[in-house]
């Protein structure tokens, strides 16, 4: 093969490779259909310690083996001298010493948002997943939902709650990338959907939970 030849096989190589590249990028960035997901993720929120197990309890002694308690020896109280009594009237009312708080802990990131949304207009709802920073998903013809981030309450905090940071799109199937809609962007919280919720006409959506 002439050099010529060989110019023109590289240039089309190359050109191949690229146009692969922006094809398997574009089919990254399209949204894939919602798939139902079965069960509760109420669990998922925060992570369960098995309780300890209680001590085993002693039966009720025998009488050949009771203890015989000791008769009660008289007890001597010996006044303290008058200046000890005021040094320890001091102390008790010096102020106590100043704990150092402890550092909360860290809440846990999880790689998948469980979310459950509702088309007015049908009834229809559904649970699905939304994998964070992966492909969006669609729910019925138009609602797209991407997941920035997806964390459970952290071991000391008093609710179990599931937190996740949501990107909220309307896009009719069909229409081209560009021309999408959004409707929210945020975080949401599981434990009060009403905090931070999609307001929609035709369209309800909130974090239920995560999943590792």
């Amino acid at each position: 093969m002439n050099p010529r030849g060989l110019i023109l096989a590289g240039v089309t190589a190359g050109a191949m490779l690229v146009s692969g590249g922006v094809i398997a990028s574009a089919l990254n960035d399209l949204p894939q259909d919602a798939v139902p997901v079965q069960g509760t993720t109420a669990d998922l929120n925060r992570q369960q310690t098995p309780p300890s197990t209680p001590p085993a309890q002693a039966g009720p002694a025998s009488p050949e083996t009771a203890p015989v308690a000791a008769p009660a020896e008289p007890v001597v109280v010996v006044a303290p001298p008058i200046e000890e009594a005021v040094d320890e009237e001091v102390a008790a009312a010096a102020p106590a010493s100043v704990v150092a708080p402890t550092e909360p802990l860290r809440r846990q990131r999880r790689r998948v948002a469980i979310v459950e949304a509702i088309d007015k207009i049908t009834a229809r709802s559904m649970r699905f997943e939304v994998e964070v920073g992966g492909r969006p998903v669609r729910f019925e013809k138009a609602l797209i939902i991407s997941a920035r981030a997806c964390e459970v309450s952290a071991g000391d905090e008093q609710v179990a709650d599931a937190i996740a940071y949501l990107d909220v799109s309307l896009q009719p199937r069909g229409v081209m990338r560009g021309e999408q809609r959004q409707v929210f962007r945020g975080w949401m919280f599981a434990s009060s959907p009403a905090v931070s919720s999609l307001q929609h006409p035709l369209y309800d959506a909130w974090i239920v939970g995560c999943k590792a």
